[in-house]
């Protein structure tokens, strides 16, 4: 048992108090970020193609994400007539739930003191973390399937098929890329993900003593197809063609308005917050760095944040064929010969 569960199991009220900030705390600011994120996403492409963004709502448009959910909380709710409706409202709570419950798995810094306890910066620490997280990414799928089958629409069904078979694709890459991670680091624990990336480069204890033994220099083929396989999953440009307008008029979310609509954009920018932190975690050290743990995470989660918004402004869309070709042709053939690689070298 940790210190932590030694020490709060004699106060058990002490413990429950320290959950429950904990979950407050975190989700409070998920939400915040992901209501911002439209804002900084509107402002960042704005900029970048010579536009001003949001600039009538509050000053530089900072209330604009509040509008936007009034507007789309008060718009009228409808339910097609011969739609699954217990599967049809089910669908987006079964994208936004995972997406946030896999928050919970992500530490924040190092180990605080409270009271006289020691308190970790993450609400639960799973022995089989990663585990985890490609488990909650498989039930994310879910409410796309059921999205698109409850619907009874032809073009959200199609929809629905084409999204579930993007996303499954792209998860066997990213899980056989975890493989390798898995395999330097002899834990799936993130806060044990995080201790094996402290040491020096390579064990070059001459280095500079900031460039730490992140898997980014040790794992950068692997660092790549993540990020990439990142953005398929959670319908990000270059794949979104789960929302491609001009093929599938929204895809598997057209038979959905008001609130239900938004939480699928919900689901998105909840997903590339988790994604973006979940990387930071595997790849660039987590909470380590020149500052304060919580101030390294968070300025590493909103720059991949702003990176993923600027390939939304700058790459076009794949066609449905290259995004099969590049997941299954690819990817996954550089996930395999990159597994036999790292056991080669992790051999000698």
């Amino acid at each position: 048992m940790t210190p932590e569960l030694l020490s709060l199991s004699n106060a058990p009220g002490m413990f429950v108090a320290v959950m429950l900030v904990k979950i407050l705390a975190v989700f409070g600011v998920v939400m915040l970020m992901i209501a911002y994120a439209t804002w900084l996403e509107r402002k960042l492409i704005g900029h970048m193609q010579t536009r001003l963004g949001p600039t009538m709502t509050g000053p530089c448009g900072l209330l604009q994400p509040i509008a936007d959910g009034l507007k789309l909380f008060f718009k009228e709710d409808i339910i097609p007539a011969q739609a699954s409706k217990f599967s049809f409202v089910l669908a987006p709570m079964m994208m936004v739930v995972p997406a946030l419950v896999t928050i919970a798995i992500i530490p924040f810094g190092p180990d605080i003191t409270l009271l006289g306890y020691i308190v970790p910066m993450q609400i639960s620490d799973l022995n089989v973390g990663i585990l985890f997280i490609l488990a909650m990414a498989g039930l994310g799928v879910y409410g796309v399937v059921l999205a698109g089958w409850s619907s009874n629409s032809k073009y959200a069904l199609l929809g629905g098929i084409r999204s579930t078979a993007q996303v499954i694709s792209y998860e066997l890459a990213a899980g056989m890329v975890i493989v390798a991670i898995f395999m330097l680091s002899g834990t799936l624990s993130m806060r044990g993900l995080v201790a094996a990336q402290q040491g020096p480069l390579w064990g070059i204890t001459s280095l500079p003593s900031w460039i730490h033994n992140w898997y980014i220099f040790s794992q950068p083929l692997a660092f790549g197809i993540f990020v990439i396989c990142s953005l398929a999953e959670i319908n990000r440009t270059p794949f979104d063609l789960p929302e491609a307008e001009t093929e599938l008029v929204s895809g598997f979310a057209t038979e959905y308005s008001s609130m239900k609509y938004a939480l699928f954009f919900m689901a998105e920018y909840a997903n590339m917050i988790v994604l973006s932190a979940v990387i930071s975690t595997l790849f660039l050290g987590g909470w380590d760095g020149p500052f304060w743990g919580v101030v390294n995470i968070l300025i590493k989660v909103v720059c991949f944040m702003m990176f993923f918004m600027w390939i939304r402004a700058t790459w076009p869309r794949v066609r449905y064929d290259q995004l099969m070709y590049l997941g299954w042709k690819i990817f996954i053939p550089l996930a395999l010969l990159n597994i036999v690689v790292t056991g080669f070298f992790i051999l000698l």
